[in-house]
C-alpha cells in the first residue's frame, strides 16, 4: 500500500504507536474526503441507470463514498493526513511535557 508523497519516512512509523497515530491521521482525511464526495454522488441521477436506483442504491451509496474516499487517502490522498500527523505529535509532545514539569 503505497502511503503517498506525504506519509512520514519508515523511521518515523517505526513503533506501534507511530503507526497507529499515522493510521488515525488517515482515516481522517478519509472521513474528510467522504464529506466532500458525497454531494458528487447525490448529484447523480440513478432513475435511469443500469441499477435504476431505488431504496437499495441509496442505502449502499454512503458506504460506497466513504470507501472510495478510503482508498485516495490510502493512497497518498490530498495530503491531509501528513499536518494532522504532525499536529497529533506536537499535541502527544505537549502533554508529556506538561506531565513532567
Amino acid at each position: 500500500m503505497d502511503a503517498g508523497p506525504f506519509a512520514p519516512d519508515a523511521a518515523t512509523l517505526g513503533s506501534p504507536e507511530m503507526r497507529h497515530l499515522w493510521q488515525t491521521a488517515q482515516n481522517f482525511e478519509a472521513m474528510a474526503l467522504g464529506e466532500m464526495l458525497a454531494p458528487m454522488f447525490d448529484s447523480v441521477d440513478n432513475a435511469h441507470g443500469l441499477f435504476g436506483g431505488g431504496n437499495g442504491e441509496a442505502t449502499w451509496r454512503p458506504m460506497l463514498t466513504q470507501e472510495i474516499a478510503k482508498q485516495i487517502a490510502a493512497t497518498g490522498g490530498i495530503g491531509l493526513a501528513a499536518p494532522v500527523f504532525r499536529q497529533m505529535l506536537q499535541m502527544q509532545e505537549a502533554t508529556s511535557h506538561k506531565d513532567t514539569v
